[in-house]
């Protein structure tokens, strides 16, 4: 009888590991497609949103691209200093920024043991910001006829150097047309932090 009762008790604890074993089987073969799909949604970046230091930079809306810059300036590489405008009134004033990067042509030279941007260049870069003030948009003539005429109460503050933001502001303070003469106040600033000012005269060759 016991010997019965024993083999009646295995049979049955059997038949119940044999029942559970597919339901354990499935929950195991699940569990790398979870995991999978898991990575998977990593990978593909559907997961929160970025809030960090990242979503920060200075990528900021332009109003003149590089393509419509260099369609008002005749510089080109590697002397054109103005990435993008995106505040910009005709003979008024404008808003505008050169990324700096150690690519810059003249950072081999400026210096090799430490890398300076030249300031003659952040005062070049301000005069190409005025040409796009003063040059008409209606007029194509006036691109390759406008020159740096002077500079005057010009100051550096502090060294710009790869990595930075050179964010220009030009306002004109006095614009005769008819003699083609503009004179700007300039100013240069790498975050809050004011880099370079000047007041600028600009030259328009008058036209024949």
């Amino acid at each position: 009888m016991q010997a019965t009762v024993a083999h009646s008790c295995s049979a049955a604890a059997l038949t119940q590991r044999r029942a559970a074993a597919p339901k354990q089987l499935s929950q195991a073969a699940a569990k790398p497609s979870a995991r999978r799909q898991a990575v998977r949604v990593r990978a593909e970046g559907e997961g929160a949103p970025a809030t960090g230091i990242e979503t920060k930079g200075p990528n900021m809306t332009a109003l003149k691209e590089i393509q419509e810059i260099m369609s008002i300036l005749p510089h080109r590489y590697p002397f054109l200093l103005v990435d993008r405008v995106l505040e910009w009134e005709y003979g008024k004033y404008a808003v505008g920024y050169k990324c700096v990067t150690i690519n810059d042509n003249f950072f081999p030279g400026h210096f090799p043991q430490r890398a300076i941007m030249p300031g003659v260049l952040q005062v070049e870069a301000m005069a190409q910001l005025g040409g796009i003030i003063m040059i008409d948009p209606a007029n194509a003539a006036q691109q390759t006829n406008f020159f740096f005429g002077g500079v005057d109460n010009l100051r550096w503050r502090k060294p710009v150097v790869p990595g930075d933001v050179l964010m220009m502001r030009c306002d004109v303070t006095k614009f005769n047309k008819r003699f083609g003469i503009c004179k700007m106040s300039a100013k240069a600033y790498v975050g809050e932090d004011l880099v370079c000012e000047a007041e600028l005269t600009l030259v328009m060759q008058p036209e024949k």
